[in-house]
């Protein structure tokens, strides 16, 4: 029996036969081609959103700054992190086929784990980038100088490769002894693990510290910059400066409420309160809703990025 097993976890986990089917919404047929479209707009948004702002922060000379510069590496992150997942779940939408390779599924979550890793840290990393925006005004030229920038952009996506790395290496290792369905649209690394017929409770305490840490440190490194900020905008004595002073972090807070409640609500949770259809629900929003809001957040209530899209489009 025990050969049988092994067997068949050797013929799942081989990289050159192996697959995954992922069954993403089958069991609503009735929704699948609606769903789809919807997704396909909304992937559509998140690319022209993005590559927008990742333009006009370049050819604009007035948006050569700090904040603009974490700007568009959020950009990037948003549209590798769907792009590794939306047309996948669209070939398997709109195709009878709806296997993915073993290859495939780890490096889609392999990549999706990175990217949405490194987001977590630059979104922490922008927030100390307003805290000395708003409490240290004139010094924030000098503080934030171009060579910290890149060093903390730099810090943002190894810290999130490495964290992919970590949790990816123990799920690769586990025995999956046959089983081929995955009950979602993408390959997501808990339900990956869900299906491993093996004791996975020692690996997922390790799994959880590692997520515990990639969300728990930058979360306190935002509340804490985002207090001092408060504090800092409640001395100002006009409603103009308090008003001019929050507009420079609201979008960011939207953007940083959205992921970090989203992720957080589903990575955190115990495992026994973790439904598969509200995984689904929560995966949409982190993985499709989140980088299509966060241009058009960004966007819609930002000066500079207006007058620098009426001037391309001037020029044009």
């Amino acid at each position: 029996l025990q050969k049988m097993k092994n067997e068949q976890s050797m013929e799942v986990n081989d990289s050159s036969g192996g697959y995954f089917i992922l069954m993403g919404f089958s069991d609503r047929p009735q929704l699948e081609l609606v769903l789809s479209l919807f997704f396909f707009v909304l992937y559509t948004i998140t690319l022209m959103g993005n590559m927008t702002i990742i333009i006009l922060s370049f050819l604009d000379s007035r948006l050569h700054t700090p904040m603009y510069f974490f700007l568009r590496n959020l950009s990037f992150l948003d549209i590798g992190f769907t792009t590794s997942v939306v047309p996948q779940m669209l070939i398997n939408i709109w195709g009878h086929n709806k296997r993915i390779s073993y290859v495939g599924c780890l490096v889609q979550y392999s990549v999706a784990l990175a990217l949405g890793s490194t987001e977590c840290v630059l979104l922490a990393v922008m927030a100390v980038d307003r805290y000395f925006a708003v409490c240290w005004p004139l010094r924030y030229a000098t503080i934030m100088h171009q060579r910290l920038c890149h060093l903390l952009a730099a810090t943002s996506w190894f810290s999130g490769f490495a964290n992919s790395v970590l949790q990816s290496s123990l799920a690769m290792v586990l025995p999956l002894c046959g089983h081929r369905q995955v009950d979602h649209f993408i390959c997501e690394l808990l339900v990956i693990i869900s299906l491993s017929c093996v004791d996975t409770r020692s690996m997922e305490s390790k799994m959880f510290i590692a997520r515990l840490i990639i969300l728990a440190i930058p979360v306190s490194i935002i509340l804490t910059s985002y207090a001092h900020i408060a504090w800092a905008v409640a001395k100002i004595r006009s409603a103009e400066g308090q008003r001019k002073a929050f507009g420079t972090c609201a979008s960011h807070l939207m953007v940083v409420s959205l992921y970090f409640g989203t992720i957080m609500f589903m990575y955190l949770q115990p495992k026994n309160n973790y439904s598969q259809d509200q995984g689904k629900v929560l995966a949409l929003i982190y993985t499709i809703i989140a980088p299509t809001l966060n241009p058009l957040i960004y966007t819609l209530r930002n000066k500079d990025i207006n007058r620098a899209m009426k001037k391309v489009m001037g020029n044009t």
